[in-house]
């Protein structure tokens, strides 16, 4: 039987946001930053590669490590490596850009192969060779969008825009939100620019009056693709927790907003407004790739009740025929072929709607914050490949756990769910929430993973399952199983 995919689609004890995923040969690689299980700050380890063959989505390979941040000659102790990108130069090289924290510079290592080893290759520059960024009259440096056309053209879009009077404005005085996105064009080495000053793209708050951006204005994640003779610019909108789209006829202007593509929340999807969000936000980064002629949009999903340790996922999306593309809702299936099966054990980690009962929060930037009623992903110890299983933890009185979809065939009779803690109450599970229940979970406490089993009644079909805690004290939720 075919292995299934799952949300988020690596490994469990694997930490990859900003995730920007491409087709070289026969295999999909995705590259993005690389947090810590748990960690101090964002980005806090080396650069590894994950890749899988097109034709099996399950099947994520590591790669290793392909760039270590020691390798850039600015390096000082405490840097991070920020979301970088990747394209093919036209020497048929892999080249990669990235910027180191507080820095405002971009980098860019080059290897031979998808894997690398990449080597460090130089700093963007101007054709003086004044690196761009040095000077605090530059734009900061950030979230590098690498393109480059069918006619040659080499495309480097990149750009930081918070909200004017926002603690991110700046970064050593430098001017962060003059704009919100703009790009500079290439030379063939892959470092020159063609023109002294960036080009505006995308508009920043302040500056979207009338433009059709407005409450959607750029913010970070810079992500160019060409698709059907159309340019879409995939960003991290300032509501941080959507990706949105821009599209426009050409790679260097005239952009028009497009929509959200996919919010970790599933906000403005049917309308839904952030109050009544499905699950717990913070940034998201991300960018589209077609595999086997279907279209994916890759994201990531916040744990450990921060921002600081994010873990990919991606969805299918659709490129209808006028070029636009529907909003779709954050799953736990995304990159497998249709819905899970009915029948088997599934972890609690891919659960897709994470709420408690008074609803979900933003995460904070800068610390973890108060755990009180808020339930979240985390696991056992800092050894992460020793310790792989990741849980739900703090799941207490009114607490929600969504999973997106599985097909029934209507013969399944009992649920098990795998808890640990000190509760005293019962396990409800719904097909929609606010349903009537399909099965009613008794449970006690135990301070070691215990099994607790219900009989189950749901009709063939595709349905979501959602479950629910109503009781006293709280517990670990491991992972679930249907017979």
């Amino acid at each position: 039987m075919k292995n299934q995919a799952f949300n988020p689609f690596l490994p469990s004890y694997e930490y990859i946001p900003d995730a920007e995923p491409y087709v070289f040969g026969d295999r999909l690689y995705i590259y993005g930053s690389h947090d810590q299980f748990d960690g101090p700050a964002y980005c806090y380890n080396d650069y590894v590669c994950w890749s899988a063959p097109t034709d099996d989505l399950s099947n994520w390979h590591y790669e290793g490590i392909i760039y270590k941040k020691i390798q850039d000659p600015k390096y000082k102790d405490g840097n991070c490596m920020y979301a970088p990108d990747i394209c093919v130069g036209p020497d048929g090289r892999y080249y990669l850009y990235y910027t180191l924290d507080r820095i405002g510079i971009m980098s860019v290592a080059v290897g031979d192969t998808p894997i690398g080893p990449f080597a460090f290759y130089g700093y963007v520059k101007r054709p003086n060779g004044e690196i761009i960024g040095e000077s605090l009259d530059d734009l900061y440096q950030f979230d590098p969008g690498m393109f480059i056309d069918d006619d040659g053209r080499i495309f480097l879009y990149t750009g930081f825009a918070p909200e004017p009077n926002s603690t991110l404005h700046s970064s050593k005085g430098r001017p962060v939100n003059a704009f919100g996105s703009f790009y500079f064009e290439l030379e063939p080495d892959m470092l020159t620019v063609k023109q002294n000053q960036p080009v505006p793209l995308i508009p920043t708050p302040g500056a979207s009056a009338g433009t059709g951006f407005e409450g959607h204005e750029f913010f970070e994640a810079s992500s160019m693709r060409k698709i059907h003779g159309k340019y879409y610019f995939v960003y991290s909108s300032i509501n941080s927790h959507e990706l949105c789209y821009a599209i426009s006829d050409r790679p260097d202007g005239g952009f028009v907003y497009g929509g959200t593509i996919v919010s970790i929340a599933d906000v403005f999807l049917d309308g839904r407004e952030t109050k009544d969000a499905l699950n717990y936000m913070g940034n998201t980064h991300g960018g589209m790739v077609q595999v086997k002629g279907q279209w994916y949009i890759f994201y990531h999903r916040q744990t450990n009740l921060h921002q600081y340790s994010r873990q990919a996922c991606a969805e299918k999306i659709t490129i209808e025929p006028d070029g636009s593309i529907k909003q779709v809702e954050v799953t736990s299936c995304g990159l497998n072929n249709g819905p899970l099966r009915g029948k088997g054990r599934y972890e609690a980690r891919i659960a897709c709607n994470l709420i408690s009962s008074e609803g979900c929060t933003f995460y904070a930037f800068h610390h973890k914050q108060s755990q009180g009623v808020h339930p979240f992903f985390t696991q056992d110890g800092e050894d992460r490949e020793d310790n792989p299983d990741q849980y739900i933890t703090n799941f207490n009185n009114g607490c929600i756990a969504g999973f997106k979809y599985f097909a029934f065939d209507g013969d399944e009779h009992n649920i098990t769910i795998n808890i640990r803690g000190e509760q005293f109450g019962q396990v409800m599970v719904f097909t929609e929430i606010g349903g009537d229940p399909i099965a009613t979970i008794d449970i006690t406490s135990s301070n070691q993973w215990r099994d607790y089993t219900a009989p189950l009644t749901i009709n063939k079909g595709t349905h979501a399952l959602y479950f629910t805690f109503t009781g006293q004290g709280n517990f670990d939720f491991r992972h679930f199983e249907i017979v």
